[in-house]
């Protein structure tokens, strides 16, 4: 099921950056950037109660917490960062490189998380390295 998952997320991540491609024109990238933070609020709120995820809140420990915060704050400087260069950048060139992240993503997770580093991770990593700088070129 997880590979459903990950296929609408791809699917939205992908609407995202071209409405908000659309809807940044014209508009202060943090300011754009304010109000989709507002709109994902209310939204991840919303599914929190819908589906009774809010009575957990109390069993999360401090360390948890600690490490969302950090998260939430990289999330944020992602977005703006992101707004900004879709303001200022063509959106065919400015998604391939926000998607290096996956790179990126897979690097920490094999030095911070000490996951497995793969002939497979390292041949799929220099791939998408190697395509993204096709891309953008």
């Amino acid at each position: 099921m997880w590979a459903v998952y990950a296929l609408f997320s791809a699917l939205f991540a992908s609407l995202t950056s071209i409405l908000a491609k659309i809807g940044v024109e014209n508009v202060n990238s943090n300011l754009a950037t304010a109000i989709r933070t507002a709109v994902v609020l209310v939204l991840a709120w919303a599914m929190v109660f819908i589906t009774g995820a809010h009575t957990g809140i109390g069993t999360i420990s401090r360390r948890n917490f600690l490490f969302l915060i950090l998260s939430g704050i990289a999330t944020g400087l992602s977005w703006l960062f992101y707004y900004r260069a879709l303001q200022t950048g063509p959106a065919s060139r400015v998604i391939p490189i926000d998607k290096s992240s996956v790179v990126l993503g897979m690097i920490l997770a094999f030095v911070v998380l000490k996951e497995t580093l793969t002939l497979k991770a390292v041949v799929g990593g220099a791939l998408i390295t190697i395509g993204t700088f096709i891309l953008i070129l």
